[in-house]
């Protein structure tokens, strides 16, 4: 038997077709390779709803509406200087709803805004700079070769 897997739509009116040709639950769930305690129960939603597609909506209800995230995204893009904390208050003041940091951050994600710096090279102190130079003043004659 397979380990546990999402059947689609086309294989469910495949497997349904077989009970109606009358083939035995047995031989259909060897079949599809799918556990023999799946068959029946498709067939017994099939015969009291008239279809068997899968039932959707399982899982935590999301804190807020794609109306929301919209906002919450928006108010991040006109103020880049913001973090998470300060958009989650900005959200609660103007809907009144409170959301986490880690929410905001969530949905700013999703917005494809991350929390990244572009950095082109490590800064360098003025300690750096002078010894740089220094070096390269000392180093200045030699060849490929040196």
């Amino acid at each position: 038997m397979s380990s546990r897997h999402h059947i689609d739509d086309f294989m469910l009116g495949r497997i349904i077709g077989k009970i109606e040709e009358g083939r035995k639950i047995s031989d259909v769930a060897r079949e599809f390779d799918i556990a023999h305690s799946v068959v029946p129960r498709l067939w017994k939603s099939f015969k009291t709803t008239g279809m068997c597609s899968r039932r959707h909506g399982g899982g935590r209800v999301r804190s807020t509406t794609p109306a929301e995230d919209r906002y919450i995204v928006l108010s991040a893009k006109r103020n880049k200087r913001t973090t998470a904390q300060q958009v989650a208050n900005q959200f609660l003041a103007a809907s009144g709803k409170q959301i986490s940091r880690k929410t905001v951050a969530r949905r700013l994600r999703g917005g494809g805004l991350y929390a990244r710096r572009p950095v082109v090279c490590v800064p360098l102190t003025r300690q750096h700079r002078t010894a740089h130079l220094q070096w390269c003043r000392e180093h200045h004659i030699w060849t490929e070769q040196d």
